[in-house]
């Protein structure tokens, strides 16, 4: 276990926009910096970074959180990982128990392969630096190739040994369990027997690695005379739990900065595009190796910039590579550019010939946007009517695309003068193929909607705790017959689940009041039964009010938060011309972001996050009076809302003992002292509700 004090030392060193800055391009906007959300496909940066808050947030999907929390969602990683993560960062050492066998066994399994995958690269880089075999075969290609040592050591090349058992012996040997050898793709089990025999053996070796830097899968190629008439001279590992080929590009690690920073990406296809590129100083290069591209893999890169250059070969191949990706480049928000070199010459020999001034040179003098791509190569030469007409069609479509209306339009423009056709007559067609885009989308929302409302319905609603415990002062006294919940029994039961559209709306309002403001005066010099004065807290007399009617919330860590701000030292008064609560004494909401629990933070960044950013002139500030009027109405709100639910299932239950009338008399009876319980605490709100 990691304790509580390192815990705290590694939130404070944590820096969040250091840590977002590793896997998404962000921009200062005022005090904050915002760019695109990694969590959802986002068009439009919706994902802001707050340097005082030490917290990140999107406004679109709502994910967010600290530093931790960041790097556990991205990362998929354990509350913990993500520490250890963070710790190794900003090397700070963390202390820890020799975990016993049995918390080995409880390992993640994705921790697992990750750490396999990580001993693996450092194993077959050992076999081609160290192993006789390593270097005369391994290393003897990397140097035929050109590849510079420093460039092996960046790219982490490495050789498997050509014995099929060679490395899955040594593994085994270090302690590695063959599960996790055969679920990483490293190894494969014959059919006949359940020896581990090597995937790559006799191969050069290329790590992949993933936007974090871990070793997600690997690629390897056979080296000997096996590649003439090979149709797969490269191996790549098999999906996995922590690999899937179209979520990832190869050279993103070594890329990323480097994207950022040029503010482009340059997309090949093969690995030794983008060690070549390297080689010769161009960095923001990487590539898809062969597949299709994906959304997952446009979303990566699009975090980092939007503009992308499409740099393949200029043969049949190279030219379909390319327009495949072109249109799914497009929906996704990309500007995308493309480059056919010269007809004999691919990335790799091409920056094997140039040095880096001469290759972006000739990347500037000849790279073409897509309009003018598709147009040279569907209509050079094409004289048919009706080819023609279809290859209109495929460019229009590919506008059509396009989100922005803008460059639709001057995409339109530059089509109409290209293709030497009326602008009005594309247009309409632009507009035909832009309608039935978006009554597919709508097919597909009501859909999913329809979906969501059955799973709603197959939920339904679990039993309520009996209205008596919800009671207000002034209504009437429970039946004699009804048993009354002392606190502490109620604290123990389970808490049963209620609505989210109902009770947890005015819960996480009431919590988020809890958080911002829970160790903040809003009672003073009150006089107790023995006399005394007494001051309340917010979230004491929330405490207090809850617990008169036996009430807790729905959830229990809304509960554990309540009773943690109750126990904060009160908030130093704050004077007339101070702009800021003065930093003596416990400020609750930075108390609960940065507490080490990670449910907490996480719960209590994602409910005081803004759901509109204002300045701080346009910001409410509460007063004691403000608060106070606040926090009662919210209680009320609260009950009335516990109230309504009831009162929905009572109804559900009535119908469906329609068979049993002793039964239905019974519901009848408690749904008409319901309904008075409702109505009294309407009274006290200011409204009126007549029964029905």
């Amino acid at each position: 276990m990691i304790d509580r004090p390192t815990i705290e030392r590694i939130k404070d060193a944590s820096d969040i926009v250091d840590v977002v800055s590793e896997f998404v391009s962000l921009k200062k906007v005022g005090t904050n910096y915002r760019g695109l959300c990694p969590f959802h496909n986002d068009h439009s940066p919706s994902f802001y970074v707050s340097p005082t808050r030490r917290t990140c947030h999107c406004f679109v999907c709502g994910e967010g959180g600290d530093s931790v929390g960041f790097i556990m969602k991205h990362e998929q990683l354990t509350y913990p990982d993500a520490l250890r993560w963070l710790a190794n960062r900003y090397h700070i050492e963390i202390q820890e128990k020799q975990m016993t066998d049995e918390q080995r066994k409880e390992q993640s399994e994705r921790e697992a392969m990750f750490i396999v995958n990580e001993w693996a690269a450092d194993y077959f880089s050992d076999i081609l630096h160290n192993d006789i075999d390593g270097r005369a075969i391994g290393m003897q290609y990397f140097r035929q190739r050109g590849i510079r040592d420093d460039i092996i050591e960046k790219f982490r090349l490495g050789f498997c040994l050509a014995d099929k058992q060679a490395m899955s012996k040594t593994a085994l040997a270090k302690g590695y369990k063959d599960e996790y050898l055969i679920k990483t793709g490293l190894c494969y089990q014959r059919d006949s027997s359940k020896e581990l025999i090597d995937r790559f053996a006799g191969r050069a070796m290329f790590p992949w690695i993933g936007v974090s830097g871990k070793v997600v899968a690997f690629g390897g190629r056979v080296l000997d005379s096996r590649t003439k008439g090979v149709n797969q001279k490269y191996v790549n590992s098999p999906d996995s739990d922590i690999y899937h080929k179209d979520h990832e590009l190869y050279g993103i690690f070594q890329a990323k900065k480097a994207i950022a920073k040029e503010n482009c990406v340059y997309m090949v296809e093969g690995y030794t595009d983008v060690i070549s590129m390297h080689q010769c100083g161009i960095e923001n290069v990487v590539a898809n190796s062969g597949t299709a591209l994906s959304e997952h893999q446009i979303h990566i890169l699009h975090r980092f910039t939007p503009n992308i250059v499409l740099l393949y070969d200029g043969d049949a191949a190279g030219i379909k590579a390319a327009l495949r990706g072109t249109d799914m480049l497009l929906k996704e928000g990309m500007n995308v550019k493309v480059l056919l070199l010269p007809d004999g010459d691919d990335p790799d020999s091409f920056a094997k010939k140039h040095n880096v001034e001469e290759f972006k040179q000739y990347i500037e003098e000849h790279q073409t946007d897509f309009i003018e791509f598709k147009t040279r190569v569907m209509l050079e030469g094409v004289t048919d009517p009706i080819k023609r007409s279809e290859a209109i069609s495929s460019i229009i479509q590919s506008v059509s695309v396009i989100g922005d209306p803008i460059i639709r339009a001057t995409y339109m423009q530059a089509c109409s003068q290209r293709l030497g056709m009326d602008e009005q007559t594309l247009t309409a067609k632009l507009n035909e193929n832009i309608r039935n885009y978006r009554d597919e989308q709508r097919k597909e929302e009501a859909r999913r909607q329809r979906q969501e409302q059955q799973n709603t319905v197959a939920q339904g609603y679990d039993d309520m705790p009996p209205p008596d415990a919800f009671l207000p002062d002034d209504a009437f006294t429970p039946s004699s017959g009804t048993a009354q919940t002392t606190g502490s029994q109620q604290s123990q039961q389970t808490v049963r689940k209620t609505p989210k559209q109902t009770v947890e709306s005015v819960s996480d309002i009431l919590l988020k009041f809890i958080i911002r403001f829970g160790n903040v005066t809003i009672f003073r010099d009150l006089e107790a039964e023995d006399g005394s004065l007494v001051s309340l807290t917010l979230a004491q007399y929330v405490s207090m009010d809850l617990s008169e009617d036996n009430l807790q919330f729905s959830i229990p860590i809304y509960n554990k938060v309540l009773e943690e701000a109750t126990e904060l030292e009160p908030a130093k008064e704050k004077k007339d011309d101070e702009e800021e609560q003065t930093e003596e004494g416990v400020i609750s909401e930075k108390y609960f972001t940065l507490h080490p629990d990670y449910e907490i933070s996480s719960l209590s960044i994602k409910l005081t996050a803004d759901t509109v950013l204002l300045s701080k002139s346009m910001q409410v500030k509460y007063s004691e009076d403000m608060l106070r009027e606040k926090i009662k109405h919210l209680l009320l709100d609260f009950r009335k809302e516990y109230i309504n639910v009831k009162l929905k299932q009572l109804e559900k239950d009535i119908a469906l003992a329609s068979g049993d009338p002793d039964k239905q008399m019974s519901l009848m009876a408690e749904l008409q002292q319901t309904q008075k319980i409702r109505n009294a605490i309407a009274k006290r709100i200011g409204s009126s509700i007549v029964a029905s």
